[in-house]
């Protein structure tokens, strides 16, 4: 899945808060974006969905500083629990898509996401066929919609940019590869 789509979902989880708990609302959306992104900064370090996709880890991180908040509910404390919550989102969910190949439509990889305490790859369910499809796009504009209805300012811009990104990214996706000559 796209990464705006990750972020998308991350964010629409953040969303409840601004009636639960406003106070905490912005730094919670704010973390739970960068949660959403942040697994796929290792198509540029280390090996993709492996050196910083952790479904397992962030997930027990995310629920150590969700107690954390529960006790003492600080910004910053809300911005680490979604920032963690949805990046465990993000990694688990890459499971349900394409493999980690480039030319994901040809199915040539058998490795979707590395589960570090099984030290064994989860195989790609296909539920979403690549990142940049046409459902990864639908995705996209469903889980960014609570978000841009309920937040303002930075967040919202930084939505309508993501949405902006998804729109370029599915309609030249499958070009991609020959543009780059990889």
């Amino acid at each position: 899945m796209m990464a705006t789509t990750h972020a998308a979902v991350g964010l629409t989880l953040a969303v409840p808060l601004v009636w639960v708990a406003p106070e905490l609302a912005g730094a919670a959306a704010i973390g739970a974006l960068l949660g959403g992104v942040f697994p796929d900064v290792d198509l540029f370090v280390g090996t993709h969905r492996k050196s910083l996709h952790f479904p397992v880890y962030y997930t027990v991180v995310a629920g150590l500083f969700g107690l954390v908040v529960v006790a003492d509910p600080t910004p910053l404390g809300a911005a680490l629990a979604f920032f963690f919550l949805s990046a465990g989102l993000h990694s688990i969910s890459d499971w349900f898509g394409a493999g980690d190949e480039l030319r994901p439509w040809d199915r040539t990889s058998d490795r979707a996401v590395y589960v570090h305490p099984a030290k064994r790859w989860l195989r790609p369910r296909y539920l979403v066929r690549y990142d940049g499809a046409p459902e990864d796009l639908a995705l996209t504009l469903l889980f960014a919609l609570p978000g841009l209805l309920v937040f303002d300012g930075g967040i919202r811009v930084s939505v309508a940019f993501g949405v902006a990104i998804a729109l370029f990214y599915t309609g030249f996706r499958k070009r991609m590869p020959d543009w780059f000559g990889i």
